[in-house]
């Protein structure tokens, strides 16, 4: 049979609490003759302890009837407040009747006093205080730390869908503005129309599987990032060029999906790309495991239009995976990211 367990540190609270309580007790009723005769010492001893564990089953009972009566932190005060009446309750019969157990027994050197016993229950009003506070303490915290542990759980699985969400944008963005970028060949030159849409092909088939995590290795996306340029070429020629400057070291760390690709076409987006013009992306690493994309500015007259999933997509990114925000400087001169490589 189990045996009801208000708390899962009832074992540890009894370890502590019943040696205070049984020897308390027994020195206030019994006096100084307890701990002077080995065969009371040992009778009272026994008595109280059988006496003290079925007062703290049936305070367990009690307590866990209120705790089922009034869940929740909103009724603290009126459960702790019932808990400590009626286990005071139950806790001062209990010691009546082992007072009655010494008196009928008879106990050796015991002798009823009413003033001995009024001082017990006082005692055990005292105690009885103690550990209701102790066990509403315990019962609150857990309480508070499984809702904050929900908390987290909901929070998580939040930001979890924001960003598949937000994952989930660029991939329309993307084939939206190329497809715009084929249409427009189709009719200027066949040729590079057919040339771009086979790139656009391999291109897309990396972008279908970088939905599969948060984070991705550079040396991933600086492969992706050299297709996604012959892509660019086809349409922009020498207007356009990348340079690449990574150590080794920053390879093999991690980033956003897409990261990259979303900085370069910001890039080509905003920028006058033309022969005598043309626009240079350097993607180059730093001795603090930072990435830097930086392209010479020569903003276009007219604002290009945007959907609003660029840069503001990459500081969301990196926002909910809990890393340091990316830093945008521009000088007038030159536009430059920074990115912390995880």
């Amino acid at each position: 049979m189990k045996l009801p367990s208000y708390s899962k540190h009832d074992k540890l609270l009894q370890i502590v609490v019943l040696p205070i309580v049984i020897g308390s007790v027994n020195w206030i009723l019994i006096g100084e003759a307890y701990w002077q005769h080995a065969n009371t010492f040992w009778l009272a001893t026994l008595l109280t302890l059988a006496v003290s564990f079925e007062n703290w089953l049936v305070n367990n009972y009690i307590s866990l009837k209120l705790d089922q009566r009034f869940p929740g932190l909103e009724y603290y005060m009126r459960r702790a407040a019932w808990r400590y009446i009626l286990c005071t309750i139950s806790s001062c019969l209990h010691y009546l009747v082992l007072f009655a157990i010494y008196r009928y027994l008879p106990l050796p050197h015991f002798v009823a006093d009413p003033i001995r016993l009024g001082f017990t229950l006082l005692f055990i009003v005292l105690i009885v205080l103690v550990v209701v506070f102790v066990y509403e303490g315990i019962h609150n915290f857990n309480h508070w730390a499984e809702s904050r542990q929900e908390v987290d759980t909901l929070s998580k699985a939040q930001l979890q869908a924001q960003l598949d969400a937000l994952r989930q944008q660029v991939n329309p963005h993307f084939l939206f503005n190329s497809l715009n970028s084929l249409i427009s060949l189709i009719s200027e030159d066949p040729r590079q129309a057919e040339i771009f849409a086979e790139e656009l092909s391999t291109v897309y088939r990396y972008l279908l599987r970088s939905n599969e995590g948060p984070l991705t290795p550079l040396i991933n996306e600086l492969e992706f990032i050299r297709s996604y340029y012959q892509l660019l070429k086809t349409r922009y020629g020498d207007a356009l060029r990348l340079e690449i400057n990574i150590v080794p070291e920053a390879e093999v760390r991690q980033l956003p999906p897409l990261t990259l690709q979303l900085l370069i076409e910001n890039a080509v987006k905003h920028n006058i790309i033309l022969p005598d013009q043309p626009l240079t992306i350097s993607l180059m690493s730093d001795a603090h495991h930072r990435l830097i994309i930086s392209n010479n500015l020569q903003r276009k007259p007219s604002r290009a239009l945007s959907n609003g999933v660029g840069l503001s997509n990459i500081l969301t990114k990196y926002e909910m995976l809990g890393q340091p925000a990316p830093s945008v400087e521009d000088d007038g001169q030159e536009f430059r990211v920074v990115l912390s490589l995880v």
